[in-house]
């Protein structure tokens, strides 16, 4: 396993959510500084301004650890007093995919750390009486096929939104597929990993439950409204 990430465990250790389901890929960041700021965007008194900022950091720090198994490939680079053996990035190349609205405040961390990577969208909505996501925008890279592709979403809640996205990718043969948020639901984890098992999460949070509004509690309150202000 790697540092810094912990794993949902069952009765059997395997990573999971609960001792009657059981997933390998659901992994929970547990580093001092995703802790820190995760408990102050949680706080009800920061600021739009401070959110978003934090957002924008955590979502650095955690792109960090979702791209440590990015392969590597030999190179000598001339320095100005001789050759070093060096190692660079190789295979795939990435696609950034930001779930609209609240997905766009994770796009500027990681787009720091990978800024050759393209970045696509999707826009979903989720009805206000099913609870079930409806698409109305969708715009991806010509060559999304050929990336690796990290769909980003702050909360996942219910997991609809998620599920629906991946399987829109998957319509479109992207293989490759990580989903990665700032806090997560059990029943979120549950739907999305029910419907595609193969697609690993990350998070820097795990949740109690839902509530009957389908927020997530404790939860940070609806993250798009506090990262654009708009209530």
């Amino acid at each position: 396993m790697m540092p810094g990430w912990s794993r949902l465990p069952t009765a059997k250790g395997e990573p999971s959510v609960s001792e009657k389901s059981s997933y390998k890929d659901v992994f929970i960041f547990d580093h001092p500084l995703i802790q820190h700021k995760l408990a102050i965007m949680r706080d009800k008194d920061t600021s739009t301004k401070e959110f978003r900022e934090l957002v924008s950091e955590v979502s650095m720090l955690m792109a960090y650890e979702v791209t440590r198994d990015l392969p590597l490939r030999p190179v000598d680079v001339e320095t100005p007093i001789g050759i070093a053996h060096c190692h660079m990035i190789e295979g795939k190349k990435l696609a950034l995919i930001p779930i609209l609205r609240a997905g766009l405040g994770m796009v500027e961390g990681m787009i720091n750390l990978v800024p050759m990577a393209k970045v696509g969208h999707i826009g979903l909505y989720r009805d206000p009486e099913t609870l079930e996501p409806i698409e109305y925008y969708c715009k991806l890279p010509d060559d999304i096929q050929n990336r690796d592709v990290i769909l980003l979403d702050p909360m996942l809640a219910t997991g609809g939104s998620a599920a629906a996205s991946v399987g829109f990718l998957k319509d479109r043969n992207i293989e490759h597929i990580k989903f990665v948020c700032l806090i997560a639901a059990p029943e979120g984890i549950e739907r999305l990993h029910s419907e595609h098992p193969d697609v690993p999460i990350f998070c820097a949070g795990l949740d109690e439950r839902l509530n009957e509004h389908a927020y997530t509690v404790p939860g940070l309150g609806d993250a798009g409204d506090r990262l654009f202000g708009t209530k």
